[in-house]
């Protein structure tokens, strides 16, 4: 009985060592690929960044971002339509993330929601995502294929207890093929320094 007793247990020891590995494996594969995304653009001063991996239509709207903050009188705008584009554009074009972990948009929000935001999205808009860290994931995902700014509006926003003026996007845009997301929201975006943020979005229906 002795025996047998140890064998059940070196069993057990080697069972809970064997689901231990496989656990570690794929958590550590998965943000090893998440690591090796090339970053090919980037804008210091703001902590904007464009990966090799971004669609087209996300390359164009950061080449336009980047004409807008060079200049020497930054028109805030035009400045907070085209970050809301950039956010629609990166949120919604899962067919180049990794995984549910690799959240799009995080650097267009505001810094102290951004790790609420990035939860929220894994547990809502990503959760289904499958993990392509081999590369052989066959999922239909969506990519954003163009967006439009309906109108845009200011406001004073409540944030942190104070009232600060915010822009108000009224946002719709279109996908490769429609798998039944979003198409419609109204972002809502501060200032802060010389820096604008995302702080709110509402998704919706497009109205007539």
């Amino acid at each position: 009985m002795r025996k047998k007793y140890k064998l059940t247990l070196i069993i057990i020891a080697i069972l809970i060592i064997m689901v231990a590995f496989i656990t570690f494996f794929i958590l550590f594969n998965g943000k090893k690929e998440v690591e090796k995304i090339n970053v090919v653009d980037s804008i210091d001063e703001y902590g904007y960044t464009l990966d090799d991996r971004d669609s087209k239509l996300m390359k164009e709207i950061y080449e336009e971002l980047k004409n807008i903050l060079i200049k020497d009188e930054i028109n805030y705008e035009e400045y907070a339509k085209t970050i809301s584009k950039l956010f629609v554009i990166d949120l919604f074009t899962m067919n180049n993330k990794i995984n549910k972990y690799d959240v799009g948009s995080t650097e267009y929000v505001y810094t102290e929601n951004a790790d609420n935001f990035k939860l929220n999205v894994e547990d809502t808009i990503y959760k289904s995502i499958i993990n392509n860290s081999n590369g052989k994931r066959k999922q239909e995902l969506p990519c954003v294929s163009s967006v439009n700014i309906e109108s845009i509006t200011e406001e004073v926003f409540e944030m942190n207890e104070n009232m600060v003026d915010a822009y108000v996007i009224k946002i719709n845009w279109k996908y490769e093929k429609d798998l039944g997301y979003d198409d419609y929201a109204t972002i809502k975006l501060i200032k802060e320094d010389n820096k604008l943020y995302v702080v709110e979005y509402i998704a919706g229906e497009l109205e007539e």
